[in-house]
């Protein structure tokens, strides 16, 4: 039988299944590679820790520092003390402030084609770019996985999105995924993984495949992939890495659930307009219009070709009066050669502001623009709120569109400067890892303390799940509700990750800033109940989206549905993922009522539809859990399971 090359990789590192897997099916894979980054990582460590396993069991695990770095008082510092304890006694690379972001550096030195890797980063994905089966998930899906467990997915679709023609002159890869956007939205790839193929991947450079893998986080999809061909090997050979080469592709003949097929020679320059990754416009629609601030970088757009097409724009010419520009490069290796080109100087003179190798901006970490300002970003997330500005309008496009448009002071079509210089990828890179911290030895590892600092304190666990739970209706909201919405970043909340009873009062405080003591009032007569509509949980892995809810006393969610990676959070936490069976019911709820689930324990146990009692109101609601995450919610989440 003809395969896919996402079936191809996920069979081959199936860990159990009584047969062959079924599209739509509960599986477990075994996990070659992990990462974490110190937004999420301190809690994963901390579960890791409660496992008592003493060395990871993954062929490479890495520990990132590359979120928290805006250090205004001790907490990310401890964090990231703790984190590089952990990480030297218990088989973890370090990956230190200041070596790049996560997905950027993963890319350039330890990704492997073939291999499976998670990570505790929705933009896990980026190493797709490569040929690797990468997915986002919560931190204590990290945390099994480094102690030898399997990752347990829903088997999913595979869509095949055929790629023919060749990119025009200042047409991107951006503009490649946010076309893929616009064609299936925010919610079009929940279950899903994106697989690229046809005649037009060979025009793209590894660097302009991971931009495409890294946004298609964006789709709710579970990974992204792009074979491993001659393209793979000359990057890797560039990152004295060939041997670590394997080329892969699809059977010829495979048969994809569904294909979409993009002609690189039609697309334009394109944005997503604010508040969502798939509100897309032509840069056409938009020319002229006045901009206040312009971010380069992120793991998105933080590669050297990125930023060597941005110097050659900016080179000899001035950023706008009206205009902030800063620029992140994605990695160290990126900044010492874009410094060893003379790039560097280029952007500098024109007036950027060059920041950290680090996430930054895209997270809220500093550079939030004006009030109600206009900011174009090379990011990959556009959510109401993200950039530390509630009411700025954020744009999301490509280097060259920001670059251009950073001269002018209003938006403007790169296609506009005519002819693109000639590129050509790097033949070697500079190569130094020196801010990569190696692991003790297993004998030595004995003597490594783990240093602790006061701001971390335990997480928080739940209780098994009672025969019946009546509880209030504390928050309801409408469709699309990010993790950003729930758990928001920030240089004034990230400081917080490791300190949930801290962090928990900042919950959902950007949809209702009353809901945290709304929600302990509620936990005290019994718990609370949130109802949302499609779509609930978008974005971001950060598992602290679950944890401050269940510290909060929040027993269940119900929405019309939910995305992946949340919903997996909420179950290893213990919190009962409901979708209403008919949404109609929606509308007849309303914030304040109280809810009673009568038999909730003994329906899910059978796997049966969920009882909802409201007043005079009685409804069911579905409640589909593979046998383990049944065990999950009944145990009151996977730690106590375990235990």
């Amino acid at each position: 039988m003809a395969l896919t090359l996402t079936e191809k990789i996920i069979n081959a590192h199936i860990a159990k299944s009584a047969g062959v897997p079924q599209k739509g099916e509960p599986v477990a894979i075994t996990i070659d590679q992990t990462l974490t980054q110190d937004a999420t990582g301190t809690m994963a460590y901390l579960q890791f820790e409660t496992m008592g396993v003493k060395r990871v069991k993954t062929e490479r695990s890495v520990a990132y520092i590359d979120h928290n770095t805006l250090q205004s008082g001790f907490e990310n510092a401890d964090d990231h003390r703790y984190i590089g304890s952990v990480a030297k006694k218990h088989g973890i690379y370090f990956s230190r402030p200041g070596n790049g972001i996560c997905h950027q550096v993963h890319l350039e030195r330890f990704g492997k084609p073939g291999k499976t890797l998670i990570g505790s980063d929705s933009h896990t994905p980026t190493c797709g770019g490569i040929g690797m089966i990468a997915i986002g998930a919560g931190g204590l899906d990290v945390a099994v996985a480094m102690g030898g467990g399997a990752y347990h997915i829903t088997y999913p679709q595979v869509v095949g999105i055929e790629l023919t023609g060749k990119l025009r002159d200042w047409v991107s890869a951006k503009d490649v995924i946010l076309k893929v956007l616009q064609e299936l939205s925010v919610k079009g790839g929940v279950g899903k993984v994106m697989e690229y193929y046809g005649e037009g991947i060979d025009t793209l450079s590894v660097p302009e495949r991971a931009t495409i893998t890294n946004m298609g986080a964006e789709l709710g999809a579970t990974a992204s992939i792009f074979p491993s061909d001659e393209l793979t090997r000359q990057f890797l050979r560039a990152q004295g890495r060939e041997e670590d080469y394997t080329e892969l592709k699809a059977d010829e003949g495979a048969v994809y659930d569904s294909v979409l097929r993009i002609n690189l020679s039609e697309l334009v320059p394109l944005a997503a307009c604010p508040h969502s990754p798939d509100n897309i416009k032509a840069i056409s629609e938009l020319k002229g219009e006045k901009i206040h601030q312009v971010c380069i970088g992120s793991c998105t757009n933080g590669s050297l070709q990125d930023l060597l097409k941005v110097a050659h724009i900016l080179r000899g010419k001035t950023v706008h009066e009206n205009v902030d520009l800063s620029i992140a490069p994605g990695s160290k290796q990126v900044f010492n050669m874009l410094a060893e080109s003379g790039a560097l100087a280029d952007l500098i003179n024109a007036g950027a502001r060059m920041l950290e190798c680090t996430c930054g901006p895209c997270i809220g970490m500093g550079q939030s623009p004006i009030s109600a300002g206009v900011s174009l970003r090379t990011f990959n997330r556009n959510f109401l709120g993200r950039s530390g500005t509630k009411d700025a309008q954020v744009y999301l496009v490509s280097p060259e569109t920001a670059a251009i448009s950073a001269l002018n002071g209003t938006f403007t079509d790169p296609m506009s400067l005519g002819v693109m210089p000639a590129y050509s990828m790097n033949k070697a890179f500079t190569i130094n890892d020196n801010m990569v911290t190696l692991p003790a030895s297993e004998s030595d590892a004995e003597n490594v303390e783990i240093v602790r600092g006061p701001n971390i304190k335990p997480f928080p666990s739940n209780d098994a799940l009672a025969e019946t739970i009546t509880a209030e209706l504390v928050l309801k909201v409408g469709d699309n509700i990010t993790t950003d919405h729930i758990m928001p970043a920030g240089a004034k909340i990230l400081p917080l990750r490791s300190n949930i009873p801290a962090i928990s009062e900042h919950c959902f405080v950007v949809v209702d800033e009353s809901f945290p003591e709304r929600a302990k009032a509620a936990k005290a007569k019994g718990g609370g109940v949130i109802v949302a509509g499609a779509n609930y949980g978008q974005g971001s892995s950060r598992e602290h989206a679950a944890l401050a809810p269940v510290y909060l006393g929040i027993r269940a969610v119900l929405c019309k549905s939910f995305a992946r990676i949340h919903r997996q959070n909420l179950i290893n936490n213990g919190i009962i993922p409901l979708e209403f069976a008919d949404e109609g019911d929606y509308d007849k709820l309303e914030q304040g009522v109280m809810l009673s689930l009568p038999s909730v324990k003994s329906e899910i146990a059978a796997g049966k539809d969920v009882t909802v009692k409201s007043g005079s109101m009685t409804f069911t609601v579905k409640c589909d859990l593979s046998e383990r995450d049944r065990d999950m919610i009944l145990a009151g989440g996977l730690l106590n399971m375990f235990k």
